[in-house]
């Protein structure tokens, strides 16, 4: 595929952006990390030699509690950028998210009832709540809820758009509802536990988190971008697809699992992150074209970029506080959804 200057250029400035968000998230906060500290540092955990002074304090800093939160952001922003924009492709419509049609309120209330009813449920697995449990769990909370507004938006072999909106209030209601049954009969604990995942936070990165993120969120990240000329074929309609030889169902069940699997494992390991999937695909496809096999792979990065400058954004704005970074991407995303809303309704009226 030759890609247009337009496309080569947004690519070589969003891996800059990349490496500028890497090194500001790593380098900013109570303890400074010049750049060159930064290189110094990796540089001897790579077991290369030292090629900068730093202090024992920034080392340890760095490779404990920043590192692992610039890794998660990455992956967690790519995952559900990459995700939003196969949704929108699979349903055929722009306004298809995984917060907004319930699939992240459905995977986030599979996590609060193992918190919550878990160790009742399952009293001889001692790990029931570990992250690797809570992202099988939320993978198939996630999953079931995208399966179900899928089969309520296909009506006479099309996706209809207010039917899936509608499909996603009711869910997002319902999951609310059972999530603050068992907000009610939560202990002191667990309460902290649950508001984490309600609001979204990336402070409790560690290592086993990172580890336990990776395969859910790698797997779908270079797998889905391998789906672009099968939704570019979706694009132009079910029957036009089939007749190109595209297996649709098989295509349709792929993406749903993988989608499910990469927002399932990032509610588990962050909360509901709301928007990204929604907003980060129309600003890559505003820039670099609907074709998706441009859109998936410059949404990774995109994602990715811009979920390290929220997370920056909430440690740095009110230190030494820190604002969860669900807050933030609503704020950014649901004025561009009602943006977006009323651009369709003027040029489509679907809705």
């Amino acid at each position: 595929m030759k890609l247009s200057s337009t496309v080569k250029i947004f690519t070589a400035v969003l891996f800059i952006l990349l490496i500028l968000a890497f090194l500001l998230n790593v380098g900013l906060g109570a303890v400074k990390i010049t750049p060159a500290q930064t290189i110094g540092i990796l540089a001897k955990k790579s077991g290369l030699g030292i090629f900068s002074d730093f202090q024992q304090q920034q080392e340890s800093v760095l490779w404990n509690i920043r590192l692992p939160r610039v890794l998660i952001a990455i992956l967690i922003g790519a995952s559900l950028a990459v995700s939003g924009a196969s949704m929108q492709g699979l349903f055929r419509n722009p306004l298809a998210d995984p917060g907004l049609i319930g699939i992240s309120s459905g995977a986030s209330f599979a996590a609060v009832g193992t918190i919550v009813a878990g160790t009742k449920l399952l009293p001889h697995v001692a790990a029931v709540t570990s992250l690797y449990t809570l992202s099988v769990v939320t993978f198939f909370g996630a999953f079931v809820t995208m399966l179900v507004v899928y089969r309520l938006a296909h009506v006479n072999g099309r996706v209809m758009v207010t039917t899936m909106l509608l499909a996603g209030i009711a869910i997002n209601a319902l999951a609310g509802a059972l999530t603050g049954f068992f907000t009610y009969n939560a202990n002191d604990a667990q309460l902290r536990s649950i508001t984490f995942w309600t609001l979204g936070s990336l402070g409790g990165a560690t290592w086993t988190n990172v580890t336990a993120l990776l395969p859910f969120t790698l797997i779908p990240v270079f797998v889905l971008p391998r789906l672009s000329k099968t939704l570019n074929a979706l694009a132009l309609g079910e029957n036009t697809a089939m007749h190109l030889g595209i297996n649709i169902e098989s295509a349709k069940r792929l993406i749903i699992v993988l989608t499910a699997l990469c927002v399932g494992a990032s509610v588990a390991v962050a909360g509901i992150i709301g928007f990204v999937g929604l907003v980060i695909p129309h600003i890559v496809r505003i820039i670099a074209g609907p074709d998706h096999r441009n859109l998936l792979p410059l949404s990774a990065l995109t994602g990715a970029v811009l979920l390290m400058a929220a997370d920056l954004l909430c440690r740095t704005a009110f230190a030494p506080s820190e604002v969860p970074i669900g807050i933030v991407t609503a704020l950014v995303g649901a004025p561009f959804f009602l943006y977006v809303l009323i651009k369709e309704r003027k040029n489509t009226k679907l809705i």
